[in-house]
């Protein structure tokens, strides 16, 4: 599954790059965050409780940062375990520009899910990732005082397909 997005920030690239690597700003913003622990520069430990369509789980796992470029982006890889739920891993490039003095946010993400969770269906967790997607980068936009700074989600081109 891929997932593509672009929001607009009203604060300097240099303030977007300290809160995207803040686990306190983090864990404000990620949805059902319950706990994540920076365990060194490059690597968090969290706990997150979701409920996607009828399943409901908490899920352990682990993020890394990778290919840091300071403070234009980097690539982010998780996993996480939700027991009899299931698993999800992914990767996305973040990649942050100046366009006066807002920061212009992208990602391309794609992620793998095993277990109950993946037989859901792709639409509901197309649906259901877009979702997550935009609560943590509204959350994470009105971190700088702003609302409805995010211009949303790309469509990939099955997404385009089904409109």
């Amino acid at each position: 599954m891929d997932i593509a997005g672009e929001y607009r920030i009203p604060a300097a690239r240099e303030a977007v790059w300290a809160a995207l690597n803040d686990p306190a700003v983090l864990a404000r913003c990620i949805p059902g965050c319950k706990e994540l622990e920076q365990v060194s520069p490059e690597e968090m430990k969290a706990k997150v409780s979701l409920k996607i369509g009828p399943v409901s789980a908490t899920f352990a796992g682990t993020v890394r940062l990778e290919d840091v470029r300071p403070p234009e982006g980097y690539t982010l890889t998780g996993q996480g375990n939700g027991g009899m739920a299931g698993f999800a891993k992914g990767r996305a490039a973040v990649s942050l520009a100046e366009e006066g003095a807002e920061t212009v946010l992208t990602y391309t993400a794609k992620a793998e899910i095993g277990g109950k969770i993946a037989t859901l269906g792709g639409r509901l967790m197309q649906s259901t990732s877009r979702k997550l997607a935009d609560e943590f980068f509204g959350k994470f936009a009105a971190e700088f005082g702003a609302a409805g700074a995010e211009t949303g989600p790309v469509p990939d081109d099955a997404t385009k397909a089904m409109i």
